[in-house]
């Protein structure tokens, strides 16, 4: 089983393209767990037909400590297995220990056993490596291929940068690796040629460049990734590639961050920055 966390900068697209990449492995015919490691609770929505499912730390709150591995790990599309590490209380302790409780759990009931048969375990991971909990799969080597969703625009680069920090961090301990970068495309100017160069100066590859296309906010408001929205549409191809191109994968490194003027000067030369 191949374990994979998906990080970015809050916003960049992390959850969205997480469950469309993975619906298109379920449609390889992969077995698929995800694991939505946010909050907010919005990492398996689309897999699961917008259904609100019931968080590890909902559950816990609500049954202690007498919990099935069914109570929380539901199927969804394409028998892809959907669960929520979910939060505190508004305003009360920190949400990443929602991530270390719901892994810790998800292992003890043996969600990971060879029976079940896993091909992937992703981890959908909250923006930036912020602190202990949202480091874990790092961390511990819960995951040990990372992927960065990131794109053209100057916040998304310097967050990508800071996580290549928290990998090398962690990478001889844990053992984790970065696979490569994800440009999920917001139309900047010469972003594609922008990313390529930045995993380049990493010592990395632009896994693949994800178009803009309206068509995932279509299938979004249909509460759906885009294959099962519209499978024969282009963007749907976008995600199969995608998909393709990590199954494929073999590149995997300790990235080497860039120092921040290094990387300013890259926005510049690339005309992003004033």
């Amino acid at each position: 089983m191949r374990k994979v966390a998906i990080y970015g900068k809050g916003g960049i697209g992390k959850s969205t393209t997480t469950q469309n990449t993975v619906a298109a492995l379920a449609e390889m015919g992969k077995k698929v767990m995800v694991v939505g490691c946010d909050p907010k609770a919005d990492s398996t929505r689309l897999l699961l037909g917008g259904l609100a499912q019931k968080t590890v730390l909902d559950t816990l709150r609500e049954e202690g400590d007498d919990v099935d591995l069914d109570d929380i790990l539901k199927a969804g599309y394409g028998g892809a297995m959907c669960t929520e590490s979910g939060g505190p209380e508004p305003g009360v302790g920190c949400a990443g220990r929602g991530i270390i409780t719901s892994i810790n759990m998800l292992e003890q009931l043996g969600a990971y056993t060879e029976d079940k048969q896993l091909d992937y375990a992703f981890y959908d991971v909250l923006g930036d490596v912020v602190c202990g909990g949202f480091a874990m799969p790092i961390r511990e080597g819960k995951a040990q291929e990372i992927y960065i969703v990131c794109s053209g625009e100057m916040m998304a680069m310097y967050a990508a940068n800071n996580i290549c920090k928290g990998i090398v961090k962690f990478a001889e301990a844990g053992g984790v690796r970065l696979g490569g970068l994800i440009c999920n495309s917001r139309n900047t100017d010469n972003e594609s040629e922008l990313i390529l160069e930045l995993a380049r100066r990493l010592g990395t590859q632009m896994l693949h460049f994800v178009p803009r296309d309206n068509d995932v906010q279509r299938a979004e408001l249909r509460r759906k990734t885009v294959i099962e929205w519209d499978p024969a549409c282009k963007q749907a191809d976008e995600y199969r590639t995608l998909a393709r191109s990590i199954d494929e994968n073999k590149m995997f490194v300790i990235p080497k961050p860039l120092e921040i003027e290094e990387l300013e000067s890259l926005l510049i030369d690339f005309g992003i920055a004033a």
